[in-house]
């Protein structure tokens, strides 16, 4: 996925698309197929693997072009396939959150409005459970107090080749000293917010993502990421200027 591409709008067609794919999985927990999609919208096979690639470009997706099924991989905030953050919704497991970033931003979709979101992960350090409960976009609880995500790839290799190693590289740990054991056990050294830094983040999607039926595609701009995330009080310096 190139960084730094130039800005461009949706089509009607991935606007539709869009809309079907985020209510399918808020409704069901997990993506639809190929012909879930066609009877849903009308479009032919060619047309759903054209319109995958244009939300992949803005951010929307990942999928498997290679595959003859065109398989989802990702809707953001959601994974197809397991993730380090399960969400719960009404005390009953509900989907994998696509990282746990994006996880801050799920309960602020239209469908959970409301609702208590219970997030179910761990300390990438040490594997330790870790329970993170948000209602509107808002923090509840957190069985940590301290807790921090970790994210130790820097928005200079985002998308290489596509979100997913992003996403990989976004995890929670249960205070900053977790975040520097875990640093020192696997090599990988990181950012580390809090779940407000987190939250303000991901304010820009939480705020648009099925608000907006017209809202524009993201853009992988890793200079204006960097200094986005520095401007919210994060030590960016593992990641290079």
């Amino acid at each position: 996925m190139p960084q730094n591409l130039p800005s461009f709008e949706f089509s009607d067609r991935a606007k539709q698309v869009r809309s079907f794919l985020y209510d399918h999985w808020c409704e069901h927990g997990h993506g639809p197929n190929l012909r879930a999609v066609h009877e849903a919208t009308g479009l032919d096979r060619r047309r759903i693997v054209e319109t995958y690639k244009e939300l992949e470009r803005g951010l929307i997706v990942v999928f498997d072009d290679t595959s003859a099924n065109a398989n989802l991989l990702k809707v953001q905030p959601f994974s197809s396939y397991p993730s380090q953050v399960e969400v719960h919704v009404d005390d009953r497991f509900h989907s994998f959150a696509g990282c746990a970033m994006e996880a801050t931003a799920i309960s602020r979709m239209p469908p959970f409005e409301g609702k208590e979101l219970r997030l179910e992960s761990y300390c990438a350090c040490c594997l330790e459970p870790l329970t993170v409960v948000m209602t509107n976009g808002d923090l509840v609880t957190s069985s940590a107090p301290n807790v921090r995500i970790h994210v130790d790839l820097s928005p200079w290799n985002w998308g290489n080749p596509n979100i997913e190693p992003m996403c990989d590289s976004m995890n929670y740990m249960i205070d900053a000293d977790h975040g520097a054991a875990y640093e020192g056990r696997t090599g990988r050294l990181g950012a580390r917010c809090t779940i407000d830094q987190a939250r303000a983040f991901v304010a820009g999607t939480a705020d648009n993502r099925m608000w907006d039926h017209d809202w524009a595609p993201g853009q992988m701009n890793p200079r204006m990421i960097v200094r986005f995330v520095a401007s919210l009080g994060v030590d960016v310096t593992p990641w290079g200027s």
